[in-house]
C-alpha cells in the first residue's frame, strides 16, 4: 500500500515555472514506478511523465518534452516534476501515481493515486 500527497501547485504566468512534489508513505516506495498525470476540465486524465523504480528510465508525453523533468529520491520517498516554460494549455489538476506494472504511460496501470494539485497558467 502506498499513500501519495502532492504539493506545489499554484497560479503562474505563461513562461513561468513550478515544481510539483509528491510525498509517498510506505517502505516499498522504491519498488514502484511513479507517474504524473493531469486532467483538465471536461477532458480525460492524461499521462504527463513517468520514472522507473530505479530512476534510470524516464518517459514524457510529447507536449512536455524539453520543458518538464521528472525525478525521484528513493531515500526520501519523493518524486518531483519540474515544469518550465509553462503554457496555458498546461492548466489542469496534476496527479501523482504509483504502479508495480511496466506500462508507465497508461492510466489503468496505476493502482495508487494522490488527491491532485491544481496548476493554473495564465496567458
Amino acid at each position: 500500500q502506498v499513500q501519495l500527497v502532492e504539493s506545489g501547485g499554484g497560479l503562474v504566468q505563461a513562461g513561468g515555472s513550478l515544481r510539483l512534489s509528491c510525498a509517498a508513505s510506505g517502505r516499498t516506495f522504491r519498488w514502484y514506478g511513479m507517474g504524473w498525470f493531469r486532467q483538465a476540465p471536461g477532458k480525460e486524465r492524461e499521462f504527463v511523465a513517468a520514472i522507473s523504480w530505479s530512476g534510470g528510465r524516464t518517459y514524457y508525453v510529447d507536449s512536455v518534452k524539453g520543458r518538464f523533468t521528472i525525478s525521484r529520491d528513493n531515500a526520501k520517498n519523493t518524486v518531483s516534476l519540474q515544469m518550465n516554460s509553462l503554457k496555458p494549455e498546461d492548466t489542469a489538476v496534476y496527479y501523482c501515481a504509483a504502479t508495480s506494472g511496466t506500462a508507465l504511460d497508461l492510466v489503468r496501470e496505476y493502482a495508487f493515486w494522490g488527491q491532485g494539485t491544481q496548476v493554473t497558467v495564465s496567458s
